[in-house]
Formats: C-alpha cells, sequence, structure tokens
C-alpha cells in the first residue's frame, strides 16, 4: 500500500510502498523538477530475480527513475511499489583512506540496525571480495586499485548492503573496453550466484543484450516506455552471437 505526502505546493504527492513478493512495480509515473518534466505515465513491473536494462538518451530520466525506486526521491505522480532497494550511482565513490575490504564491509557498519562490528563486517566481507577475484587485496586503498577492482569492491558493497533489489547507474561507463568485458562476466557471474532483482542503466545498448533478461528503452524527455523487449538468449552471449546482434539492432531502431 502507497502513503501520500505533502510536496512543496502543499498538494499530496505519491510516495513509494513496499512490495512483499519481491516484485518492483512502478505505474503511471511522473517527475519533474520545476520546468523540467524528466520522467512521464512510465510503467514497470519487473518480477523478482529479473535483470532489466533501462537505456535511452542522455537526461532522459534514467538515474531519476533509479533514484525513485530506491526511495532517494519521490514521485510527483503515479506510485512506486519495490522491496528494499540499493543504489551503486555512477563512479565507485570508494573512501580513499580505507583499504578494499574496509570499503565493502562499510555497507555492514552504516546499513540495518549499525550494531555490527568491524571485524564482523570485515569477515562477512572477506568471502564476498574473494568471490570477485579480489582475495590478496583487502587492504589495498582504491589509489592503487585499477579501474574494474574498484568498481568490484564497489558491486560487493553494493550486494553486502543486503537489499533484495540492484539499482546499478551505469557501472561500467569509465571503463575501457577490455576492463568492461572482464566486468560485465564477473557481474554475470556474481549475480548468478547471489540472484537479485537488477534494474541496469547503460548507454550501450550492446552491454544491455549481454546481461539483461530484458531491455526497456526510454524516450528523449520527458521519458516514457517506448519499448520492453525480452532477451530470450542463453548465458553466456557473444557480442558476435546473431541473437545479440539482431536484438541491439532492435533496440537502436526504437533509440532512434
Amino acid at each position: 500500500m502507497t502513503t501520500r505526502t505533502q510536496a512543496r505546493d502543499g498538494r499530496p504527492r505519491p510516495a513509494s510502498g513496499r512490495t512483499d513478493d519481491g516484485a518492483l512495480r512502478l505505474a503511471g509515473v511522473g517527475r519533474s523538477f520545476g520546468a523540467v518534466e524528466a520522467l512521464r505515465d512510465v510503467s514497470l513491473e519487473v518480477p523478482a530475480g529479473e535483470v532489466v536494462a533501462v537505456v535511452g538518451p542522455s537526461g532522459c530520466g534514467k538515474s531519476t527513475l533509479l533514484e525513485l525506486v530506491c526511495g532517494l526521491q519521490r514521485p510527483d505522480a503515479g506510485t512506486v511499489q519495490a522491496p528494499r532497494a540499493v543504489l551503486m550511482p555512477q563512479g565507485d565513490q570508494l573512501l580513499p583512506w580505507l583499504g578494499a575490504l574496509d570499503n565493502a564491509a562499510l555497507a555492514l557498519r552504516v546499513g540495518g540496525d549499525g550494531r555490527m562490528t568491524r571485524q564482523a563486517a570485515r569477515e562477512r566481507a572477506r568471502p564476498v571480495l574473494a568471490a570477485l577475484g579480489l582475495d590478496g587485496f583487502a587492504a589495498v586503498r582504491p589509489a592503487q586499485l585499477s579501474g574494474g577492482m574498484r568498481q568490484r569492491v564497489a558491486f560487493a558493497r553494493t550486494l553486502l548492503a543486503g537489499a533484495p533489489v540492484l539499482c546499478l547507474d551505469e557501472p561500467f561507463g569509465a571503463l575501457d573496453a577490455i576492463t568492461r568485458a572482464d566486468a560485465q562476466a564477473w557481474l554475470q557471474d556474481a549475480l548468478e550466484a547471489e540472484p537479485r532483482t537488477v534494474l541496469l542503466v547503460t548507454h550501450d545498448v550492446e552491454e544491455a543484450v549481454l546481461l539483461a533478461d530484458r531491455i526497456v528503452v526510454l524516450s528523449p524527455r520527458p521519458g516514457r516506455v517506448v519499448a520492453d523487449l525480452p532477451v530470450a538468449l542463453p548465458h553466456p552471449r557473444a557480442a558476435t552471437d546473431p541473437g545479440v546482434v539482431a536484438l541491439r539492432q532492435q533496440a537502436l531502431e526504437r533509440l532512434r
């Protein structure tokens, strides 16, 4: 059930609600910033455990959509119903004075009831780092890690937050092509090991086809859903697979 809060103009504004079945539901969602309308009438349903990629032109409200799902913003129209969601924003935002292990474990120290000790958080985070190929880098600070390693630490922190929904905002946008391909592979492996509901914002249509179960295409601002494309292809997927090439072209045509 959703509740209502008062907007700045005094009118009731829809607020986010929680779902009990792990699904994510948006119905008629709109969001504006002053005279700028970012999103209009966005409706979307994501079953628990599904990976949905969101693509669209710059400025169409993709990041705003993630923040609405995470409860960091409230819609001006419509409703957002979701389990607890955590946002991995653009850039890793690691704390430069902490090693990789403590950066990852930070989600356990500041989340929930906040009563987990540093040692307990480290012990919980250590196997997650190892599973992401970072065993042996626990004490290494961000400045000494490669871009791909930093993203893995940030993803470990996101996983350790324990939320059933992960909102990933262009997590690989700053990486070179080779590192990006490696990062896509470990993300796929991590989600197979620990399935979550995922909203992945990306400007790379090929990446969307390689990783997602569905691709949602947004229009130019104000962002509206103009296509919802299923990706019925087995993993692992290669960029040269005919099915991947065909879906990439289909999504690009809808973007145009």
